[in-house]
């Protein structure tokens, strides 16, 4: 069997050295373009998890990368005149010209042959001479551009602008820099990756790069101009270039891996950003995963290459969203600038999700214990504490709005129970409502309900515009205050062109094949194409819908509803005016955004009006339509401004669901970068939603700045006591009820033991940070 590996980078090497260790038969040839000691770039980076991986792969490559790295355990975060040092992260550094030179060593060893200064321009004409190509081949893979119809790739280029250079300046910490000058934000990502050497991957954004002429600088200008820059980080020493050119990170996708016996590697498949130091990483995991394909389907290539493809996507795009998100914290960077340090740095090292407020906890409990301090300070005299005199984590502090005091920040979701009856709620909406109430939550929110008998979705939606309605409300809203520390906030809306439909479970937004009613929305535009066309509704039509909405207001107000949200999100009526996708109106209220506004902020207007100044109003809007051509970040910023000025007091920031064909990114936490965006631009209170699952990740959300308020829906409906249960977690005391108390005592004592023990247990599990420095001196045989 031949195999031809295209790329002599660590993918295509390592690849090729585990194929021929194990098959020596094989006759293997890596083609690479440069020279044998050529390599651009400086160090790179490894966990000690990868370096597991690499130890239980190839014990001989891997004592002889390990006997070259440098290792450290912190993470040091340096931002307007403060230093955060964060341990137990386990990084190592290695020049990548010491790693391509150890395992070209390695296959030249085991007998790969290896071809140098030849480029290979024809990849079919390899792959018709040999077995398997392997397109190594990088960024710039030239045998994925000639099948590009086949491999589908596509390619994010990044707005930042970004160069590796390097550096004599020592570090004992993966080292974060961030500079601002009359240009702008500068960011310095540093780490040393042997002795005396050290690399500084250096970042801005396109603005600053233009004011500050880098655009018309060659390299030893931006040299030069950035050892002024970062003159007292240098602490003397110069910066080094090495092919140090600007270059716009590209995020690589493709939608195949594979054509017939041809087979894309590392970046010529995927790429991952540096910030969270993944490229290599990547890449010599792919050639672990191929080489694991071979053995789990033999030397039969078809089968191979498509096992490869099915079990190796999934982790790849793990680390490519990762990777996304960690790359738009460091390009959104001026949205945190305000923050003061201890939050800034906080948030950095939770930005991509994989660390958060309990795993900090674990690895630097006193920057943990400060971030509590900090929350508990910003609300003083407001704060809550525990018994021993330490705040209490973020999700337990209170939260005003007006004159309403939430005792912590977790809040039940609006979520449609579709059981009214003409309107009513019943029994069912009482336990529904109580229940949740009394687990806990802070704030409950009503599910959407229907100013008129026409504005509601299904013919199972609650309503507010009888009075048996109204007394219906007060009965609940009666229960939750009696009986619990909640507040309950009433949540108003009209169904607009999804109105008229089947209940959930029978169907979701699906038309009712009989007894629906008429419609209307911002344009005559059916939600799916057999959906009911809505009128347009004209200026009699609007009257008529904000009279609704102020009637249904004045009845929430007389129920005792402590606050009122507008939902003006999720393609119903409000949200149809907003969208261009659902807005195609050539009057007034279509066209531009501030168009758009006009309606939602009339109906706005009357609603604050009438509800009391001291009561609280939110607005729910969908940040984004997940579609090409819908709302933007930019828009629902302004929207949220917009909102603001006229007496708004929290954007509840959901996203989508206002076209049937809309692709929504989902994942953990998917929905919390807008509710963040939002935030922090407009500068008005957010609660975000959305595939949020446990108090640790409400604890990050909220100490991280991105939201103030956090809402779950399926974790509610799965647990009624979920606030409780995590308030035992971390004793964190909240009311119960008397008949409940020794549920709740019961409770608290059991988190206590189950917290010490999985403390203890992950304690035991932590990687030594030594081990394996330990494991390469300690000789072949232990280390085998």
């Amino acid at each position: 069997m031949r195999i031809a590996v295209v790329g002599g980078g660590p993918a295509g090497l390592y690849y090729a050295l585990l194929m021929k260790r194990d098959w020596p038969a094989l006759d293997i040839t890596v083609y690479e373009r440069n020279r044998p000691d050529d390599t651009f770039g400086f160090g790179v980076v490894f966990s000690d998890q990868t370096l597991d991986t690499f130890r239980a792969t190839d014990a001989p490559s891997y004592r002889a990368i390990a006997d070259s790295f440098a290792y450290w355990d912190d993470i040091e975060i340096h931002f307007k005149g403060a230093v955060h040092r964060v341990g137990g992260n386990g990084f190592c550094g290695c020049s990548r010209r010491t790693l391509l030179m150890l395992l070209q060593a390695r296959a030249r060893e085991l007998g790969v042959k290896l071809v140098f200064s030849e480029e290979v321009v024809d990849g079919d004409a390899l792959a018709a001479t040999h077995d398997l190509v392997v397109a190594a081949d990088g960024i710039n893979s030239r045998i994925r551009e000639t099948h590009r119809g086949h491999f589908q790739p596509e390619t994010d280029l990044r707005p930042n602008h970004f160069t590796w250079m390097g550096s004599t300046r020592p570090f004992d910490a993966f080292t974060f820099f961030f500079k601002e000058t009359e240009q702008g934000i500068f960011i310095a990502h540093c780490y040393q990756y042997e002795p005396g050497h050290s690399t500084w991957v250096l970042e801005t954004d396109p603005a600053t790069f233009r004011k500050a002429g880098l655009d018309r600088m060659d390299e030893a200008q931006s040299a030069a101009f950035l050892e002024g820059v970062f003159a007292e980080e240098l602490q003397g020493h110069r910066l080094i270039t090495n092919r140090s050119m600007w270059r716009n990170f590209p995020m690589i996708r493709c939608a195949r891996w594979v054509k017939d016996n041809i087979v894309l590697l590392g970046d010529a498949k995927a790429t991952a950003h540096f910030s969270i130091g993944s490229g290599t990483k990547l890449a010599m995991e792919d050639s672990i995963a191929l080489h694991e394909a071979f053995h789990a389907k033999g030397l039969d290539v078809p089968a191979a290459l498509a096992h490869f493809e099915t079990a190796r996507r999934e982790d790849v795009e793990k680390t490519q969203h990762a990777a996304d998100v960690s790359l738009v914290w460091f390009e959104d960077v001026r949205r945190f600038w305000h923050f003061e340090p201890l939050r800034f740095a906080f948030g950095l090292m939770t930005r991509s999700k994989a660390i958060t407020y309990d795993n900090l906890a674990l690895r630097a409990p006193e920057m943990v214990a400060a971030v509590d301090r900090m929350v508990a300070d910003a609300i003083r005299p407001d704060a809550k504490g525990r018994r021993d005199g330490s705040p209490v984590p973020p999700l337990f502090q209170p939260f005003r709005l007006r004159e309403m005091k939430l005792e912590n920040r977790a809040v039940v979701s609006p979520m449609c129970q579709y059981s009214a009856v003409d309107g009513l709620p019943q029994d069912w909406h009482l336990m529904h409502y109580g229940s949740r109430a009394v687990g806990g939550a802070g704030l409950v929110f009503t599910e959407m309900v229907c100013v008129a008998e026409d504005a509601r979705i299904t013919p199972g939606c609650a309503g507010l515009y009888t009075d048996g309605q109204e007394a219906a409300w007060k009965r609940i809203v009666d229960f939750v205050h009696a009986n619990s520390a909640a507040k309950i906030a009433l949540q108003l809306g009209h169904a607009g062109q999804k109105g008229a439909t089947k209940l959930m479970w029978e169907g979701m937004d699906r038309p009712l094949p009989g007894g629906a009613w008429p419609i209307v929305s911002a344009s005559p535009l059916p939600y799916y194409p057999d959906s009911q066309v809505p009128a347009e509704l004209d200026r009699a039509g609007m009257d008529r819908v904000i009279a609704e909405f102020v009637a249904a207001a004045e009845r929430g107000h007389r129920a005792g509803f402590d606050m009122l949200e507008m939902h003006a999100a999720h393609g119903y009526l409000l949200a149809s005016f907003l969208s261009p996708l659902t807005n195609h109106r050539k009057d007034v209220y279509g066209g531009s955004l501030e168009n758009r506004l006009r309606f939602p902020l009339e109906v706005f207007r009357a609603l604050r009006r009438a509800w009391p100044a001291e009561k609280p109003m939110s607005v729910r809007i969908s940040a984004t339509d997940w579609k090409e051509g819908g709302l933007s970040g930019a828009d629902s910023v302004a929207i949220a401004e917009a909102f603001a000025a006229e007496g708004c007091d929290l954007i509840d920031v959901s996203t989508g669901q206002t076209v049937h064909d809309a692709k929504p990114n989902y994942g953990r936490m998917f929905q919390t970068p807008f509710s963040d965006r939002i935030r922090n631009e407009a500068r008005i209170a957010t609660m975000c939603v959305g595939a949020i699952t446990s108090a640790d990740q409400m604890n990050t959300i909220i100490a991280a700045g991105r939201a103030d308020l956090v809402a779950l829906g399926r974790p509610h409906l799965a647990d009624p006591a979920f606030t409780l249960r995590a308030a035992a977690w971390y004793q964190a005391d909240i009311h119960q009820p008397v008949q409940y108390r020794p549920g709740k005592d019961q409770i608290y004592r059991n988190s206590v033991r189950e917290r010490d023990d999985l403390v203890e247990l992950k304690l035991k599990a932590k990687p030594d940070r030594h081990a394996h420095q330990q494991a390469s001196s300690v000789g072949s045989q232990a280390a085998e």
